[in-house]
């Protein structure tokens, strides 16, 4: 019974631990964009922002777009001679 709660308490932090905060996602995404070469505080800075921003909002809506279709059961009917 100890080795389930031990296992379960692991299982929920390296969960959580793979969730990042806004202020986090900034950071990463300012650091993203020094590193291709833009200083802060200026238009091209904050294009890179945007377009990373826009990246990962249509990486999302196509992750959910698989919803949408339709489910296709193919059952196949046996029949004896």
């Amino acid at each position: 019974m100890r080795w389930a709660g031990i296992v379960a308490v692991a299982g929920l932090a390296f969960l959580i631990s793979g969730c990042m905060t806004a202020e986090e996602r900034r950071a990463a995404d300012e650091a993203q964009c020094r590193s291709y070469g833009f200083r802060g505080r200026t238009d091209a800075f904050a294009e890179c922002l945007q377009r990373l921003d826009l990246f990962r909002r249509a990486e999302n809506r196509r992750d959910l777009d698989t919803w949408d279709r339709p489910v296709v059961v193919y059952r196949p009917i046996l029949a004896t001679p």
